[in-house]
């Protein structure tokens, strides 16, 4: 966790991401700093946008209008790249959040990290990997906020069938867990000791992956995704009240 004076400036392509999850992004950034530049570039002319409109007063960000002057060219991609450079050089921030799942984002995310600064990404898992790969940190859309599946009416059949439909257990929409990315951050982590705090080995799978998080495997944080591994063991550390949790071999 970074302090919360560090300041970061969120810049939203308006274009190619989700309105509705304004607020878990806005939490999603607050992990890690204070989000003091608040921007969403987009062509405010068009039907596309009017999802944005209404959040933009409520979560306090400045809607920048750029037009698409040309048939298939997205003029919001170069405002954002332009804005986000003139930020850089003023120094008025200490780290960036841009959320897209453009790949045009790429050579922006490496320019910023050349220059030492904190930057982290937020898109949807058809992001390229040299996008999230650029970034220090990528939180996938996906892990912020749930999809509501549409009902679907059952279709008219046999009571057997209803009766196996109903036996079937349902399939994990989540992926398996990577345990070679676990197992080489645990031991990039581990310093010869034989047990490491959870938060260290967080930060070395962020290291290796950007894009790791718990929530992708259905966890909710580090902590339950370890105690579900039957190659380690989660041991309670307090420190003045607070649980840092230690992780070891079995």
């Amino acid at each position: 966790m970074r302090e919360n004076k560090f300041n970061i400036a969120v810049l939203i392509d308006g274009d190619n991401a989700q309105a509705k999850l304004i607020k878990e992004i806005l939490e999603e950034v607050s992990k890690y700093g204070k989000a003091t530049i608040r921007r969403i570039y987009g062509d405010w002319t068009t039907p596309q946008m009017n999802s944005w409109k209404e959040v933009i007063n409520q979560y306090s960000f400045n809607p920048i209008q750029k037009f698409a002057y040309t048939t298939g060219k997205n003029s919001t991609d170069s405002s954002l790249i332009i804005d986000a450079m003139d930020i850089l050089h003023s120094n008025s921030v200490d780290g960036f959040c841009i959320v897209s799942s453009d790949s045009d984002y790429t050579g922006l995310a490496k320019r910023i990290r050349e220059e030492g600064m904190f930057v982290m990404g937020i898109g949807r898992r058809i992001t390229p990997q040299a996008f999230v790969q650029s970034c220090e940190i990528f939180t996938f859309a996906e892990n912020l906020g749930e999809e509501v599946e549409e009902e679907k009416k059952p279709e008219k059949s046999s009571s057997r069938q209803n009766v196996v439909a109903a036996e079937s257990p349902k399939k994990s929409s989540h992926p398996k867990i990577d345990l070679r990315l676990i197992d080489r951050a645990f031991e990039i982590s581990s310093d010869e000791e034989e047990e490491i705090h959870i938060a260290k080995i967080g930060a070395s799978l962020r290291k290796i992956d950007p894009s790791f998080d718990p929530r992708t495997y259905g966890f909710r944080n580090l902590t339950d995704l370890f105690k579900s591994l039957n190659k380690y063991v989660v041991v309670r550390n307090e420190v003045n009240g607070l649980n840092y949790p230690l992780v070891k071999l079995k």
